[in-house]
């Protein structure tokens, strides 16, 4: 009999109640402890989550016997904070929200505990597990003949209201383009396996937020970007973020091109947000287009209704947390590691200041006693 997996879980806003639902529909699992301080949300993971305990922090979670894992999906700038107090604590099978962290004087923090943590950490990069960019991460060098050039193209919706708008500020979150695009740069270093060397990036807060005030202060995150990432391999990569742009049939559009071919997949946002008027909401897609002989070929890949309607992720916090149970049951390692959330964040800082600065920003990933130190040349210098 397979034993059942408890979590407990820090932080339950809008992503931490997504976890609770995916949760909710594994076999073999619970939510069995809850740290949220704002009464509204407990209440809400409550309702989503009726049989967890409710505990008033994070060490009255971690002092619950019965939790076997845990998960953090609290605001970003808390993350590294509560990583240390579970390592000091209880270091348990961990699942951690990206951003891994927001300020690069945190990066030292990150590799202490990569060095001394001794249960596994998978950070939460759910767009590695939608199943469009899944199917798209396994063919992409069958189709492309390894891919040179890659274009990550994200078309959506605004940020939404938070819990104190902590998700209006960039010291909060790390800037728009950690808090949001982190996935997208770890996305680009595991469909190149490559590392990189150079960004450049213009960015800008372009038509939302600008009649916002919280506190009598005016947001500073972006909504528009395009980002430019060249790698050691050779191969460069492409981000366009655009955060006005709701009305779009899909949300995310990824397209790699290599000697051989291309290869493309279409993802559509959230299907709560889809114009009921319009009819079913779009299906997922993957497009395949060799250069001989030439002729795309298209496959649709649905995604099981009781999933999607789980979360605003086309599927892909559900099929995390699947292989995350493998992690905690000892049958499997960590897919996406401190090291892996690490490098996307760099990524994003250096991002954050070619925009900011209108300079080139170079980075050198070093093993200096840590996989995640990081070496920021020009702008971040």
């Amino acid at each position: 009999m397979t034993k059942t997996i408890n979590y407990g879980v820090i932080g339950c806003g809008m992503m931490g109640q997504e976890h609770l639902r995916n949760i909710a529909l594994l076999p073999d699992a619970k939510v069995s402890a809850i740290f949220e301080p704002n009464r509204i949300q407990a209440d809400a993971a409550k309702s989503i989550s009726p049989n967890a305990r409710l505990a008033s922090s994070v060490s009255e979670l971690l002092a619950k016997d019965e939790i076997d894992c845990l998960l953090i999906a609290s605001p970003n700038h808390l993350h590294v904070e509560q990583f240390e107090e579970i390592s000091a604590t209880r270091p348990l099978p961990l699942l951690i929200e990206k951003p891994l962290f927001t300020d690069p004087a945190q990066a030292g923090q990150v590799a202490a505990l990569e060095g001394s943590y001794p249960a596994p950490v998978w950070v939460a990069m759910e767009y590695r597990y939608m199943p469009p960019i899944q199917t798209f991460i396994e063919q992409v060098n069958a189709a492309t003949g390894q891919p040179t050039m890659l274009s990550i193209r994200e078309h959506r919706f605004p940020f939404l209201p938070k819990v104190g708008d902590w998700n209006r500020f960039n010291r909060y979150t790390g800037g728009t383009l950690v808090e949001k695009c982190c996935h997208f740069f770890d996305l680009m270093r595991l469909i190149l396996d490559a590392e990189p060397v150079r960004v450049v990036a213009s960015a800008g807060q372009d038509v939302n937020h600008k009649d916002e005030a919280y506190g009598g202060e005016i947001p500073d995150i972006w909504d528009g970007a395009y980002v430019i990432v060249d790698f050691d391999s050779g191969a460069r990569a492409m981000l366009e973020l655009c955060m006005y742009a709701e009305g779009s049939r899909y949300q995310e559009e990824i397209s790699a091109v290599g000697p051989n071919g291309k290869i493309e997949a279409f993802v559509p946002g959230p299907g709560r947000f889809w114009p009921t008027h319009l009819g079913e909401a779009p299906v997922p897609q993957v497009v395949v287009s060799p250069r001989s002989p030439k002729g795309p070929q298209v496959v649709d890949i649905p995604v099981d209704p009781a999933i999607l309607e789980a979360g605003d992720h086309n599927g892909s916090t559900f099929y995390q947390h699947v292989k995350f149970l493998e992690v905690v049951r000892g049958n499997a390692e960590p897919e996406v590691t401190l090291t892996d959330g690490a490098r996307a964040v760099a990524i994003g800082l250096a991002a954050q200041a070619a925009a900011s600065t209108g300079e080139t920003v170079r980075l050198d990933f070093r093993m200096n006693g840590s996989d995640t130190a990081v070496s920021h040349q020009g702008a971040m210098a």
